[in-house]
């Protein structure tokens, strides 16, 4: 049987080791997107204080991600603030930071478990909170809902994810989905790269606010029928497939322009 570990503290006990040469050029690339998505999170508002996260894996075979440090608020990340863990828990290089111990937990599970999951973006959203309330979970009222059908897990809440044993329920809620409605609790969205996952956590995101304007209104919804919702899953996959995550160059665009220092 495998040892549980249970985190007393939100943050992760440190055990550390030296880099293995020095940064790639695909690292650093791949933090500049992170540290991007840490400051678009902000400016459309889906932070929680300094809480919440979003990981990427570093290129190559060492397994190791990237997460956010414990204590940064999401508008003050940067690509070299940006802590690099392996799939133990173990800071790889130098930081002065801690990363979140429920953060490893649930991130590490996931870049363990999915080699597709490049990106992890885990947000507590007020509407993706309301959201993990609801029963019958996400509805197909909108084209965006349906962007998401069948293609979404739900994980029961088990108390704030501080113990090593809940990761491989949540990786077989999750499946090979790309999302996972935390129930009682936020959202979680995956992707091929950071930019990807971000743009499912948008329309993820924006499908629960509609969802829950429209039941707000006490009128009767109107779903439409099943060959309907299955031709539109099918035309968002196609897309999907060949679009090259053609939204994120624009979104990066925006944060260049509002403040650049997220690539320092």
């Amino acid at each position: 049987m495998a040892t549980v570990t249970e985190y007393s503290s939100f943050e992760l006990p440190v055990t550390r080791i030296a880099e293995d040469g020095p940064m790639s050029a695909e690292e650093r690339q791949v933090r500049r997107d992170l540290a991007a998505a840490y400051r678009l999170c902000a400016l459309f508002g889906w932070d929680d204080l300094i809480y919440t996260h979003i990981s990427a894996r570093v290129p190559g075979p060492g397994g190791h991600f990237l997460v956010n440090p414990l204590g940064l608020g999401f508008d003050e990340i940067t690509a070299s603030s940006l802590v690099k863990i392996d799939l133990d828990g173990t800071v790889v290089g130098e930081s002065p930071f801690r990363p979140n111990a429920a953060g490893f937990v649930i991130h590490g599970a996931i870049h363990a478990a999915r080699e597709d999951a490049h990106a992890v973006v885990h947000l507590h959203t007020e509407a993706g909170m309301a959201l993990s309330t609801l029963a019958d979970g996400l509805l197909p009222l909108t084209q965006h809902a349906m962007r998401f059908h069948e293609r979404l897990g739900y994980h029961d809440y088990e108390g704030i994810a501080l113990a090593s044993g809940e990761r491989e329920r949540l990786v077989s809620d999750l499946g090979d989905h790309a999302g996972l409605i935390l129930r009682n609790h936020g959202t979680l969205t995956v992707g091929r790269s950071v930019g990807h996952a971000m743009t499912e956590t948008f329309y993820l995101d924006k499908a629960a606010r509609a969802q829950l304007l429209a039941l707000s209104s006490g009128r009767p919804l109107t779903i439409p029928p099943p060959e309907v919702v299955a031709l539109t899953v099918r035309q968002w996959l196609g897309d999907l497939a060949g679009s090259h995550d053609r939204e994120w160059p624009a979104l990066l665009r925006k944060i260049e322009r509002l403040d650049p220092s997220y690539a320092d």
